[in-house]
C-alpha cells in the first residue's frame, strides 16, 4: 500500500515546479511527485551503479565486457 510523504519546498521552487506543470497540462501535485520519483530512481540507480563497481574484480569485468571507454551516447550524471 502506497505510503504519504510529505515535504516543504521554498517559494521559488514550487513556482517553477507549478510552472512546468502548468506547461505540460498536468496537476502540480502530480508532476512534483513523479519529478521527485525520478530523482529517487536516478539516485538509486547511481549508487547502485557505484557499489557494483567497487565490488571486488566487477571494474575490471565490466572494462572487459564492454570496453574499457564510454560509448558516444554516454552522458555525465
Amino acid at each position: 500500500m502506497p505510503k504519504e510523504l510529505r515535504i516543504s519546498i521554498d517559494d521559488d521552487l514550487y513556482e517553477q515546479l507549478a510552472r512546468e506543470a502548468d506547461e505540460r497540462h498536468e496537476d502540480p501535485t502530480v508532476y512534483a511527485g513523479r519529478v521527485l520519483a525520478h530523482q529517487l530512481d536516478k539516485a538509486r540507480f547511481l549508487e547502485g551503479s557505484a557499489q557494483f563497481l567497487s565490488t571486488s574484480g566487477m571494474r575490471e569485468e565490466f572494462a572487459n565486457r564492454f570496453g574499457p571507454e564510454p560509448g558516444p551516447a554516454a552522458t555525465a550524471a
